[in-house]
């Protein structure tokens, strides 16, 4: 029977390393927004100080920290395969007992279209959130009753909000199922929500006039195939980019998926209650009505979502409206997995043999990877890792010492389809890889609309290229911060995002070379800028503090016979 307990993790892990496959081996896995490097350097940018929208805090400090221990690749491949497993085995926890139930509850959380989209469009603090929110539930239950807050509860909750829309999901999730009328249990949490979540509310709020809110309908949740918008969102799919829905989801499968998951989910209404209590399977609905709620009106009204984007401080987190499907998820996996259940138990009664249920089970478990097959083997393949070129790390090594000023990546655009990274999309990963704090094109291009970016030195990085002869364009760059400028040689673009510039070749390769400029303006953040940025970290570190402190005091509590020999 222990055993037989240990399944749904295995199977856990089994669908975690099918989806990943040659993610695993050696390399970087680089796609879209997923960008990981060797060592990534601490910069003050990260905290939250650079002039642009910090979208990326905490998650890039966490992990310019995390690579001095653990080697990015190493980590990178750790945080994806600790995710889907962590998540699957999260969901397995929600549903009970019952291995059968396990079993399909890791099916229908893990391999989903959400998953597969976003992993596939290279969003892992999303995904890390998604992997904590059926752990948050758990301890969120047990916060409830009991007012401690243990050692779990903030280590997941700073997992699960690396980024703004991660940790508005985390905070929601934790404070809809654990929030209680008593009050010194509710300020505790409330202020723990407000800890972990401080560094990117105060960068956001010190760049509040920078937040986009143009070309918030390109972000809209979107149908798949034949399958209009509003059903899309109710098998957690429709992301906006249809360059990563995979190709079943624009097939029959995609119908067949979404009429037995609703099936299954009506019949697991009324054991899910039972099993979750009132409270419990309260917050979970309201969480999957905010999910699906947020996702629809991106869809069915995009307008309002611009204007209170535009008019609501921290409003544009929203508009990606799909990305809110994560707190669907667990709601949608418990359902699911009770319907699976209770049909297996009446073909075993209408059969009078186990082996129907066993069945029943098995092919309930199997069902979404039957209705999404192209997720297997790292997404057909789309996963696979890539090699950074020689130039990369000579370029580093040049740069150990960097010259004052930020650096600048020629040709001015965002995302490159590299030969090496087998030509597939990415976010360009050369400045992540040197050191300086740098400076990038923001802007994206969706569907012939350019949205433009929060970096205020985008468009006047545009002006400065326009200049009529190098010495004058670099002098403009120099004006903006720009002491150092690296063109990758083997990117094909227009004139109008690059530009001869005068300087000092600091190094020339077969695919990059260093422009050093002579005398870059020094920006400073004001004092009063670090010191709430020092003080939201130090709230954030905090948290992380109290997490191992209450780790090592559980410890000692459950050693009574070594306390009373000392």
């Amino acid at each position: 029977m222990r055993a037989l307990r240990l399944v749904p993790a295995a199977w856990a892990c089994a669908l975690a390393l099918l989806m990943l496959g040659p993610a695993l081996g050696p390399g970087y896995v680089l796609t879209f927004d997923m960008v990981w490097v060797p060592d990534l350097a601490v910069r003050s940018d990260f905290l939250g100080l650079g002039p642009a929208l910090p979208r990326a805090v905490p998650s890039d400090l966490v992990v310019a920290l995390a690579d001095q221990v653990v080697p990015g690749m190493l980590l990178q491949k750790a945080v994806l395969l600790g995710a889907l497993f962590a998540g699957g085995l999260g969901a397995a926890r929600l549903v009970g007992p019952s291995v059968l139930a396990r079993l399909v509850a890791v099916s229908v959380y893990l391999w989903s279209p959400y998953v597969v989209e976003r992993l596939w469009l290279g969003h892992w603090p999303v995904l890390l959130c998604w992997a904590v929110l059926p752990w948050l539930v758990r301890e969120a239950v047990r916060y409830r009753d009991d007012g401690r807050i243990g050692a779990a509860l903030p280590l997941l909750l700073l997992v699960g909000s690396l980024s703004a829309n991660a940790g508005l999901m985390s905070a929601v999730t934790l404070l809809a199922v654990g929030l209680t009328a008593r009050r010194g249990a509710a300020v505790r949490l409330l202020l723990l929500v407000a800890a972990v979540n401080a560094p990117w509310v105060v960068a956001g709020l010190l760049h509040a006039d920078a937040a986009t809110t143009v070309g918030t309908g390109v972000f809209a949740l979107r149908g798949e195939g034949s399958l209009p918008a509003p059903l899309t969102a109710l098998s957690l799919g429709g992301i906006w980019n249809a360059a990563v829905v995979p190709g079943s989801r624009e097939s029959v499968l995609a119908w067949v998926s979404l009429h037995v998951l609703v099936a299954l989910a009506v019949a697991g209404v009324r054991p899910a209650r039972r099993r979750l209590g009132r409270r419990t399977a309260g917050a979970l609905l309201v969480l999957w009505a905010v999910g699906v709620g947020v996702a629809l009106w991106s869809w069915a009204a995009p307008g309002s979502l611009g204007w209170f984007a535009a008019h609501v401080p921290g409003g544009g987190v929203l508009r990606d409206g799909s990305r809110g499907l994560a707190l669907a998820a667990p709601l949608t996996a418990v359902l699911v997995a009770a319907g699976a259940e209770r049909a297996a138990e009446r073909a075993r009664v209408a059969s009078g043999e186990l082996v129907a249920r066993v069945l029943v089970g098995i092919g309930a478990a199997l069902f979404p990877l039957v209705m999404l097959p192209d997720a297997a083997w790292g997404i057909s393949g789309e996963l696979a890792p890539a090699t950074y070129p020689d130039d990369y790390a000579a370029a580093r090594d040049v740069l150990t010492d960097p010259p004052p000023g930020d650096l600048l990546v020629l040709p001015f655009t965002s995302y490159r389809a590299p030969d090496w990274n087998h030509g597939r999309r990415v976010l360009d990963p050369l400045p992540r890889y040197l050191q300086p704090n740098y400076l990038v094109n923001d802007q994206l291009l969706v569907d012939g609309v350019v949205v433009p970016g929060e970096d205020p030195r985008t468009p006047q990085v545009l002006d400065a290229l326009a200049q009529p002869d190098p010495a004058t364009r670099s002098a403009a760059l120099e004006a903006l911060g720009i002491g150092i400028v690296a063109r990758e040689l083997d990117v094909a673009t227009t004139s109008a995002y690059d530009a001869e510039l005068a300087g000092r070749t600091a190094y020339r390769g077969d695919d990059l070379e260093l422009i050093a400029l002579a005398a870059p303006s020094e920006r400073e953040p004001g004092s009063g800028s670090r010191a709430a940025v020092a003080l939201a970290w130090a709230g954030f570190a905090a948290v992380l503090v109290t997490a191992a402190c209450n780790g090592i005091h559980n410890i000692w509590r459950a050693n009574p016979r070594k306390r009373r020999r000392k």
